[in-house]
């Protein structure tokens, strides 16, 4: 012990004395070293944004629609190669009842590598889903309906709400490798007598290009929830139609006291439903009367009476 704790003193002072080198002889390679170091370290703190959300239902314990929300996050490490593992956070899940449904929502993060990669294959995203759906069946117990479809929309909520809860076991920037070290692979979950990780399958690859050797599937680690309590605003709700009382669009109006910037709102939108999820505050679900053009919805927040208009041409 005493012999490495010396050598990793030894490194560490080698490595200060270069720098101190570096910044006499070359203030510009310096000054570029330092700057990469430090945009590095922003963004491995930086926390994780959403790339592409899930729609499917839970069958048990008690039925209810899903939506799990994929984010990428630097901070967790990309697998060593395509026989290793692929770490993954797995959100706790948040029940949310509107007016109108009840739905639940659970957010997963992946190292960039591992989404763009399944970005770039539908074959692999199919089975990046569907294991993603198999670890979230393992971890929280539920059984998933086997069919699923990735929704128009990123993500289902807010970015800040996501970002909480998957970021809630790691306030600090901990070290997340000692930390997946410390649980279950879904290889394990899946099967605790398997010794061997070489024997479970491979993630990422089609069963047609699968080596003999595969890796786990996935390592997981799970967040703790924090729990906000966030209000129905005030809304009015109404279809404008032509003179020939055809309906063309709807038009809703969403008043959110105490807002005073639309930098604050988050709105997501499909062709038959509407959220609005405003600072921590505000949760608005709406199931709307007509199909609507995504494309064409528009929204204008009034600062002075802290109001949102949303309007949205029909199909």
């Amino acid at each position: 012990m005493k012999t490495s704790s010396k050598g990793l003193l030894t490194q560490l002072t080698q490595f200060w004395t270069l720098l101190d080198d570096l910044a006499e002889n070359d203030p510009e390679g310096y000054k570029n070293f330092i700057e990469q170091e430090l945009n590095e370290g922003k963004q491995l703190c930086a926390g994780p944004e959403p790339q592409f959300c899930v729609q499917t239902r839970i069958l048990k314990p008690k039925e209810k629609m899903l939506f799990i929300n994929l984010c990428q996050w630097k901070r967790i490490p990309a697998p060593k190669s395509l026989t290793h593992p692929g770490p993954l956070i797995v959100g706790r899940p948040e029940d949310i009842s509107e007016t109108s449904d009840t739905y639940t929502v659970i957010d997963v993060a992946y190292n960039p590598d591992i989404l763009q990669t399944a970005e770039k294959d539908q074959v692999k995203k199919d089975q990046l889903v569907k294991m993603t759906m198999k670890c979230i069946e393992e971890q929280l117990q539920f059984t998933l309906s086997h069919t699923y479809h990735i929704t128009k929309f990123r993500i289902k909520g807010s970015i800040q709400r996501t970002k909480q809860n998957l970021m809630g076991i790691q306030a600090e920037c901990t070290d997340l490798k000692e930390r997946m070290r410390k649980e279950h692979s879904l290889g394990q979950i899946r099967s605790s007598t398997v010794s061997n990780p070489d024997q479970f399958p491979q993630l990422l690859l089609p069963k047609d290009q699968v080596s003999g050797k595969a890796g786990r599937l996935i390592e997981e680690i799970s967040s703790t929830e924090i729990q906000v309590e966030m209000k129905i605003p005030v809304y009015e709700l109404k279809i404008v139609k032509d003179q020939n009382e055809k309906p063309l669009k709807i038009e809703l109006k969403v008043e959110l006291p105490g807002i005073n910037s639309v930098s604050l709102c988050d709105l997501s939108v499909s062709e038959d439903d509407l959220l609005i999820e405003v600072s921590e505050k505000y949760r608005l679900h709406l199931n709307l009367p007509e199909s609507v053009n995504i494309e064409m919805t528009t929204a204008k927040f009034i600062k002075e009476k802290s109001t949102l208009m949303i309007m949205m041409p029909l199909v």
